[in-house]
C-alpha cells in the first residue's frame, strides 16, 4: 500500500501506543527490542482475544518486526512492517509470516482478508488523516 503520508508519520501510526489502537487494537506496545507486548480485544467463542507479541526488530521509519502468538489459536508467526519513501508518500508493506499446516493456511486467509479488507485500506488510513491534524 501507498500512503499519501511521510515515512515518520506512517511509523507514528506502528508505533505510538494510541495511534497503533486506534487503528488495530489496544496494547501496551513501545518500540524496543525485546519488549513484550499484547493487543488485546474482546474474547470471541474462537478466539480468547489477546496477541502475545515481542518486538523483534526496530529501524525507525524504516521496518518494524514484532512476533504474532496465540498458543489458544495455535498461531505462532511474525508480523513485519517495511517503509520506503515513495513518490511524496510511503510505501508500507506487511509481510505476516510463519503460518504452518493446514489450520496456519487458513488462519493466514482469514488474517490476510482483514488485513486487506479493513485494516490497511480503511482503518490505518484514517488514523494517518488524524495524524495530520496539527493538534497530533
Amino acid at each position: 500500500m501507498v500512503y499519501p503520508d511521510p515515512p515518520e508519520r506512517v511509523w507514528q501510526a506502528l508505533t505510538d501506543p494510541a495511534s497503533l489502537a486506534d487503528w488495530l487494537m489496544p496494547n501496551d506496545f513501545r518500540a524496543v527490542v525485546g519488549h513484550q507486548f499484547q493487543f488485546k480485544v474482546a474474547p470471541t467463542r474462537a478466539w480468547n482475544g489477546i496477541v502475545d507479541c515481542t518486538v523483534l526488530v526496530v529501524e525507525p521509519a524504516r521496518r518494524l518486526s514484532y512476533s504474532w502468538r496465540n498458543a489458544r489459536a495455535g498461531i505462532d508467526t511474525v508480523v513485519t512492517w517495511t517503509l520506503a519513501p515513495h513518490e511524496g508518500g510511503t510505501r508500507l508493506v506487511l509481510a505476516h509470516t510463519g503460518f504452518r499446516g493446514a489450520r496456519g493456511i487458513a488462519v493466514s486467509v482469514l488474517l490476510g482478508r482483514g488485513w486487506r479488507s479493513r485494516v490497511l485500506t480503511r482503518r490505518l488510513p484514517a488514523t494517518l488523516v488524524r495524524l495530520r491534524r496539527p493538534d497530533n
